[in-house]
């Protein structure tokens, strides 16, 4: 059986999986209120830091305190999943697709998404504050310049991974983290967020997720995208509306 260890953030009581290959994990537990769920405050942590990094304290803990062959991060509303059909607790991606799916990549993806009329620079800086992108784009030039031509690659693509959601190798989770975090770290050392909204605030999650894809595309990493299932309902007339009063306010 492969050693697959799945965190699953949350920041609330919720339904979880009942498969063993998932472990609920409290991001932000720090100075909060105890759920019963594993805390992300325990070991090496930056439970504290999770107003700004999102599910990303959770990624940081299970890097440096979980020892699994496979990590794997999913949210409490988000999930993989296989099967398209069905309701949506029972499509959520077992350890035995786990293992089978893992045979062909050496990382799960969710589906990308895709803007068509927006590149991934021109959604973000509609969305949130273009210093973000364009500090990170320095730091990168700074302390890893291998890593820029991917990221100005990926900036200009109108698709993309999101939502900070992986299943890896263990060795190419610690690889991952390590830079991903190296990264954010300095970012967060630099960018004045003191005048940004309670939601732009969550910047060094916002910019994790488009991360990823600048370490995939400069690794090379064989991956594999599959579906993700929202365990709640969506109002897409409200989202799409929102996208669209975003990039004309921006002009």
């Amino acid at each position: 059986m492969t050693d697959i260890a799945i965190i699953v953030a949350t920041h609330k009581k919720y339904w979880m999986p009942d498969d063993p290959v998932y472990l609920p994990l409290f991001v932000g537990r720090e100075g909060r209120e105890n759920l019963a769920y594993t805390g992300d405050n325990t070991g090496d942590n930056i439970s504290l830091k999770n107003s700004h990094y999102c599910e990303l304290t959770g990624l940081y803990w299970a890097w440096k305190n979980l020892d699994a062959e496979y990590l794997g991060l999913v949210h409490y509303r988000r999930h993989f999943c296989t099967r398209l059909f069905g309701s949506a607790k029972g499509r959520v991606l077992s350890r035995k697709e786990a293992e089978r799916l893992l045979k062909k990549a050496d990382v799960i993806l969710p589906k990308p998404r895709r803007y068509w009329i927006e590149t991934t620079y021109s959604q973000y800086v509609h969305a949130h504050n273009a210093a973000d992108l364009e500090l990170t784009r320095e730091i990168i030039k700074e302390r890893c310049p291998e890593y820029l031509a991917a990221f100005d690659t990926v900036m200009k693509r109108t698709w993309g991974h999101r939502f900070n959601m992986f299943i890896m190798k263990r060795e190419l989770a610690d690889a991952y983290c390590a830079w991903l975090f190296d990264v954010l770290f300095a970012l967060e050392e630099r960018l004045d967020i003191s005048a940004y909204s309670d939601y732009d605030k969550r910047v060094f999650g916002f910019v994790g997720e488009r991360l990823m894809d600048v370490w995939l595309e400069k690794n090379k990493i064989h991956s594999l995208d599959i579906p993700y299932v929202f365990m709640e309902k969506q109002n897409w007339l409200k989202k799409g509306t929102a996208f669209l009063l975003r990039k004309f306010r921006s002009r």
